[in-house]
């Protein structure tokens, strides 16, 4: 069996430890706003918000992700330190959202989802050029396995925050729901740092001069590869968190489905992506990124929009499963395709980069679609989300599909 997952990932078993182990932390990461999102509905209620309130609490999220990018790539670069990097973000993240219990009204939700936001965009920069220099060959696969992290996160968060709401408060379900965040940090420093400071020892962690690293970040914002990657990314993220925010207000408001069932609902979309993942990962090692990436957002874009024609709970379940197989499936083959065409020295600022356009442009999905819902009816967001993707799936053959050197 050991040898079977071997030879089919060209990863040895030792290493699959590893990357599993970051991917458990991305899942803490993706724990956290997921729980937020499964509570907005009930957030929204017991704070008699507007769909745009609520929606312009996610667009904060958004926008202090943005603003973490600013600096937290020139961080993972400079130092190498890319374990300590990922637990620092955990261990801040999970102390916000302890935080957000204790809120007594919007002000210290904001202030809570604004460094969520922050420690979330940190994060990635280090994990991915972590997994990226430990895994040059089989990067498909490596980060899908950290994606396939994020999938069960957002999988396990509706499933519990939903059984959770039948008994507690929101308030104190966010609370109690950071304690295995705290946990899995505590794993990554335990079983990553040792292995991390070896290899500062031995000049294998890559680290530079902040004149080496400014020259080379120079180089890489002029790779124009690389900006059409990030702004196509950067649509395509605009309809995965669109879809994050209204698929749960839709269950709620439009179908009258209970939290029981809710977060079955969003469990099904994350599912789909956790099977998806590795296939596309690994798939897109062997044949390229840019098929893959290119068929997913297709059958992405029909979905999206066949959702909004949907007026039954069972139904429209199906329908935000065949999503999550496509539109998740393509996010490890993303961020594969931005280290290809980057140096390894510049891994962590690249995605940044990358995190920052989809931040920014995500950002005005969740009070924008708020606005047009207040309007129009949550339908009418459903067919935008499907138009944006659209635009970015046609953005996708003019990336070129090719590596820059290791």
């Amino acid at each position: 069996m050991i040898a079977a997952v071997e030879r089919l990932t060209g990863v040895e078993w030792k290493g699959q430890g590893t990357a599993f182990l970051v991917a458990l932390g991305h899942s803490g990461t993706h724990w956290i706003i997921g729980s937020v999102l499964v509570l907005l509905p009930f957030i929204r209620d017991d704070l008699g918000l507007t769909y745009a309130e609520a929606g312009g609490l996610i667009s904060v999220f958004h926008v202090s992700a943005f603003m973490a990018n600013v600096g937290s790539g020139a961080v993972v670069d400079v130092t190498g330190r890319r374990v300590l990097v990922q637990v620092v973000a955990l261990v801040i993240g999970a102390g916000a959202m302890a935080s957000a219990g204790l809120a007594s009204g919007m002000a210290g939700l904001v202030a809570a989802v604004i460094v969520i936001g922050l420690t979330n965009n940190l994060w990635h920069p280090a994990a991915i050029s972590y997994l990226s220099l430990k895994f040059p060959k089989n990067r498909g696969y490596a980060l899908s396995i950290h994606s396939l992290g994020a999938n069960f996160g957002d999988t396990v968060a509706p499933v519990v925050v939903g059984f959770m709401l039948v008994w507690l408060s929101w308030s104190d379900v966010i609370s109690i729901s950071s304690i295995p965040v705290f946990a899995i940090a505590l794993w990554i420093l335990l079983a990553l740092s040792p292995g991390d400071k070896v290899e500062r020892a031995e000049g294998k962690v890559v680290g530079m001069s902040l004149a080496d690293y400014l020259h080379g970040l120079a180089e890489m914002v002029r790779n124009r590869a690389v900006l059409g990657l990030c702004l196509m990314a950067g649509f395509r993220s605009m309809t995965q968190n669109g879809l994050l925010v209204f698929i749960p207000l839709f269950l709620v408001n439009e179908l009258a489905a209970g939290p029981v069932l809710l977060g079955f609902g969003v469990m099904v979309l994350q599912l789909s992506g956790m099977i998806s993942g590795p296939i596309a990962g690994t798939w897109s090692d062997k044949v390229g990124r840019r098929p893959v990436v290119l068929i997913a957002m297709i059958l992405t874009t029909l979905a999206t929009a066949g959702a909004a024609l949907v007026s039954t709970v069972s139904l429209f379940i199906v329908m935000i499963g065949i999503i999550g197989f496509t539109l998740f499936s393509v996010r490890s083959v993303i961020h594969s395709w931005l280290m290809d065409l980057t140096p390894r020295t510049h891994g962590g600022s690249a995605t940044s980069l990358l995190f920052g356009t989809q931040s920014g442009l995500s950002a005005l999905v969740p009070v924008g679609g708020g606005l047009i819902a207040d309007a129009w009816g949550l339908s009418v967001v459903f067919y935008i989300l499907a138009a944006i993707i659209l635009v970015s799936t046609i953005m996708v053959s003019f990336v070129p599909d090719h590596g820059s050197e290791d």
